[in-house]
């Protein structure tokens, strides 16, 4: 049986973590009994808004903006939704996300799109992945994340030796985290590009994890992707300052939580990390290459935290404003 694993992290760390529950830990999965400021365990409940602030609009503009949805670990109640003009909901059609749609013009200049959610999440750890077509599409390339021999043989190199989903998935993680530093200096991180990330060897979230879902599917390992928000576990309320992403892969009929950059960011969770996503996590949506209708000019979305605001057709950053309030246990759960 395992005992702990030593994590070479980007040159930097030699750690050694014990693990703290034999019978997870032996079955590859991270320790699930850390103390951590960063991670709330079990369920968290809060209040998140979601502000948009439209700028100066010369001309026609269209704006989309993710509305987050209810699953397993995430009970979502909509409480508030106010759009300037008329707005109406859409649903792309490989992950069955929900994104509000709204046809913007001068008169929509300067004035604020809100909405508010109650949100339980729960403590992720591994669960049932008992949907095969949702499997076969995890094994496929993506615009910024594909498959191909490049990826291919540096993920057959990092698994040698290990001979089920669930070791090769562990070495995978163990790889990226040894490989990548958490850095968002200079040009090019964020974007999620999986080719930028291996020759960089930096980025943020939606770097790491798109390194690691294209060496998995390389090598017939489903993984998927998912962003939203953080919720700071040491406070009451406040603004968010970004958002974060994180992944999942199939391993022995189930889908297996990991978290690679906040590995990165936090040693001492390294063996958490892989297996656990903590309760403070909010969900806005899944995927990547989003399709929908009306489509955006600039093509499929790359992947939907921040709203998509195209002025013309050309593509605008407005002003976003992510807060939270954690709340008391809502009556009716």
């Amino acid at each position: 049986m395992d005992q702990g694993i030593s994590v070479h992290v980007a040159g930097r760390i030699l750690i050694s973590l014990i693990a703290t529950s034999a019978s997870l830990f032996a079955s590859g999965l991270g320790a699930p009994a850390l103390a951590s400021p960063e991670i709330v365990r079990g369920a968290d409940r809060f209040e998140f808004t979601y502000k948009v602030t439209l700028p100066e609009i010369k001309g026609t503009g269209r704006l989309w903006v993710p509305l987050a949805g209810s699953d397993a670990f995430q009970t979502v109640e909509v409480e508030k939704v106010s759009a300037p003009g008329e707005w109406k909901p859409l649903t792309d059609p490989d992950y069955q996300n929900k994104i509000l749609y709204l046809a913007a013009g001068p008169a929509e200049s300067g004035k604020v799109l809100e909405v508010r959610y109650r949100v339980t999440r729960l403590e992720k750890e591994a669960y049932p992945a008992t949907d095969e077509s949702k499997l076969r599409r995890e094994l496929g390339s993506e615009r910024l994340v594909p498959v191909n021999d490049r990826f291919r043989e540096i993920a057959t190199e990092a698994t040698a030796g290990k001979l089920t989903a669930l070791e090769r998935g562990r070495a995978l993680y163990l790889h990226v985290l040894d490989r990548m530093r958490y850095d968002k200096t200079g040009t090019g991180w964020g974007n999620g590009d999986a080719l930028w990330a291996c020759d960089s060897r930096t980025g943020n979230c939606t770097d790491f994890h798109s390194y690691f879902i294209a060496l998995a599917r390389s090598i017939g390992i489903p993984a998927r992707f998912a962003i939203g928000a953080t919720i700071p576990a040491g406070k009451t309320d406040g603004e968010i300052s970004g958002y974060h992403c994180w992944a999942e892969f199939s391993a022995d009929g189930r889908w297996i939580p990991v978290d690679i950059s906040e590995a990165d960011k936090h040693p001492e969770l390294a063996e958490y990390y892989f297996g656990h996503h903590p309760a403070n996590r909010f969900e806005l949506s899944r995927g990547r290459d989003l399709v929908v209708e009306p489509a955006p000019t600039s093509g499929p979305i790359n992947f939907m935290a921040y709203p998509l605001l195209e002025v013309e057709g050309k593509v605008i950053r407005p002003e976003t404003v992510l807060s939270f309030r954690r709340v008391e246990e809502h009556p009716s759960m």
